[in-house]
């Protein structure tokens, strides 16, 4: 048996046992998934694959480059293409992505417009920790503004009261599972007073502004390819970089060690003067392949994510489709309880591809989302809360606060933060649920809210 004929048969065996073992993962579309049985568990999220991610990461290993390589490259290029911006840079994971954003912008190549330490960066209290924290790890300072409760994105109206001339520097929020905030208004603002804005898409892959996508306004985007979202490589993420090519050079050199040189992995020699620089205090002639210009990091997925990926990207539509349609789904199922749950609206102007089902308790309802909670939890019913809430209350900020007064600001008193935090939980809208699975969503919690 030649090698070839040998990597086919590995790879025939691998679509065979795929098939055999991981029913349960394909879409709820396709016919081979396996009926919903009552009483079985109902994930908020997971990984929705068939054999043919799985060859693909089959077939990388085989080919054993591991590293980034020509399957991160194909990638890079596809998901670049597929949003329109100008470059899409793989990374480990969509909070590293935001972390490298953060970071490529107080690069001192950016000269007078880099974000310096103590300048001030604006973003939503409500969220995912990791929106935030580069900011503080930038050594800049976040100014929270308030969210508002029925779209979860932040209240766009305090941004002029959050900006101080001379200090903000630049706006970082989240489109809200995968609600867009209003991006004529950030992007506005942001124009006006001359400010970076970084969108923050890892819930939103395939969301509409105004017919365009978001991840593509801002002067940089990241995405988090984690399972629960919109497309997976288990770990993963990427930075997208709209249309200043000037930050592709950064976010590279902060990803790959923060070294000067932008050499491909084996490749010597891009710029044609290997020794021929003369950079800091080093002496002339030192190798550019280890000269570095920043403090970086080692943040690079492995190829074989990479294949898994590209095969993921081109479901990314049907994806969308099926989050936009299970929402719709427990959104009409639910309408009853709308004397006790608040449901998220989606921000006008917008088309989402969702990322969950928010329920908001409302104060009269007779029950605590606690309690929601936990009786969904007893039903094997995945959900969470909006993350972490207000974020100012977590114990991290809580602590950062009183020990160092000034590493943060809060414009007003973050009433819908705390809302949220309070009385909001989510459940799942993936394209992982049959209708068998949202109908038992829907019996559940209406069984629920009817008998308090």
């Amino acid at each position: 048996m030649s090698t070839q004929d040998l990597r086919d048969e590995i790879l025939r065996l691998t679509r065979l046992y795929v098939a055999e073992v991981h029913a349960g993962q394909r879409p709820a579309s396709d016919p081979l998934r396996p009926a919903f049985e009552p009483g079985s568990p109902i994930p908020y999220a997971g990984r929705v694959f068939d054999e043919v991610e799985v060859e693909a990461a089959v077939a990388s290993t085989l080919d054993f480059w591991l590293t980034l390589g020509p399957e991160g490259d194909a990638f890079e290029r596809e998901l670049g293409g597929f949003l329109g911006v100008r470059r899409s840079l793989l990374v480990n994971s969509g909070s590293s992505a935001n972390l490298l954003a953060m970071s490529a912008l107080t690069s001192r190549k950016l000269g007078d417009q880099r974000i310096r330490p103590g300048d001030e960066v604006i973003t939503c209290a409500a969220g995912f920790p990791t929106t935030v924290a580069p900011i503080l790890q930038n050594c800049a300072v976040p100014v929270f503004i308030d969210a508002d409760p029925s779209t979860l994105n932040a209240q766009i109206d305090q941004l002029e009261d959050a900006f101080v001339e001379g200090k903000t520097k630049a706006v970082m929020m989240a489109h809200t599972l995968g609600n867009p905030f209003d991006l004529d208004a950030v992007v506005a603002f942001c124009e006006t007073h001359d400010l970076w804005l970084i969108e923050d898409n890892c819930d939103a892959l395939g969301s509409l502004w105004n017919g365009r996508l978001t991840g593509t306004f801002g002067d940089l985007s990241t995405q988090s390819f984690y399972p629960p979202h919109h497309l997976t490589m288990g770990e993963g993420g990427a930075v997208n970089v709209v249309s200043d090519m000037r930050l592709k050079v950064l976010i590279e050199s902060f990803r790959d060690w923060g070294r000067d040189c932008w050499c491909a992995s084996g490749v010597d020699n891009t710029c044609g003067k290997r020794f021929g620089w003369k950079l800091g205090e080093l002496p002339g002639g030192y190798d550019h392949k280890y000269i570095y210009s920043h403090l970086g990091y080692n943040m690079k997925p492995l190829d074989i994510q990479a294949a898994i990926g590209r095969v993921q990207l081109t479901r990314v539509a049907a994806f969308g489709e099926a989050r936009r349609k299970n929402w719709a789904t427990l959104r009409h199922g639910l309408e009853p309880l709308a004397y006790a749950l608040e449901f998220q609206q989606a921000t006008p102007g917008s088309d989402p591809s969702w990322f969950g089902f928010m329920m908001m308790v409302k104060p009269n309802a007779g029950f605590t989302r606690t309690e929601l909670s936990r009786h969904l939890d007893e039903k094997k019913i995945g959900n969470r809360t909006l993350f972490g809430g207000n974020l100012v209350r977590q114990p991290a900020f809580a602590e950062l606060r009183k020990e160092e007064p000034g590493a943060f600001r809060v414009v007003g008193e973050l009433h819908g933060a705390d809302r949220i935090m309070n009385d909001a939980v989510f459940v799942g809208v993936y394209p992982g649920l049959t209708s068998a699975m949202l109908d038992s969503m829907v019996s559940t919690i209406t069984n629920f809210v009817q008998s308090r």
